[in-house]
């Protein structure tokens, strides 16, 4: 069992930078995947980005490839989602999730993920 807490959410003008932190509890978070994910009021909810258990490997949505960057500390149990180039767009209720057999790729698939935060709002003004 593992538990998600997300944080660094806030609003931000068009063309502003957040970075948004997912703390978990648990020793094998080392061991998990990690995913976030994205949800827009009255829009299913999204892939983002999501990173391998070593970093070796991390997957990005189209829509924020080249603006938004994923990364992990594995001894801070934290994984991080820097966002640059902000877009209106991007307004939404951001998700961290993991994801608990290791695999060596990124899921795109929220259905893969087993553990999930409670979310933090990001809006983005124009």
């Amino acid at each position: 069992q593992v538990q998600l807490v997300e944080s660094g959410g806030g609003l931000v003008q068009a063309g502003g930078s957040l970075r948004l932190s997912c703390a978990a509890s648990g020793r094998t978070f080392s061991t998990y995947n990690m995913g976030w994910f994205r949800q827009a009021p009255g829009k299913e909810r999204e892939f983002v980005a999501g990173i391998t258990w070593s970093s070796a490997n991390t997957g990005y949505a189209d829509s924020v490839k080249g603006r938004f960057t994923i990364s992990r500390d594995n001894v801070k149990n934290t994984v991080y989602l820097q966002m640059n180039s902000l877009e209106p767009e991007d307004t939404a209720v951001y998700y961290c999730a993991a994801d608990r057999p290791p695999r060596g790729y990124v899921s795109q698939d929220q259905y893969a993920y087993d553990y999930w935060g409670q979310g933090t709002q990001v809006t983005v003004s124009s």
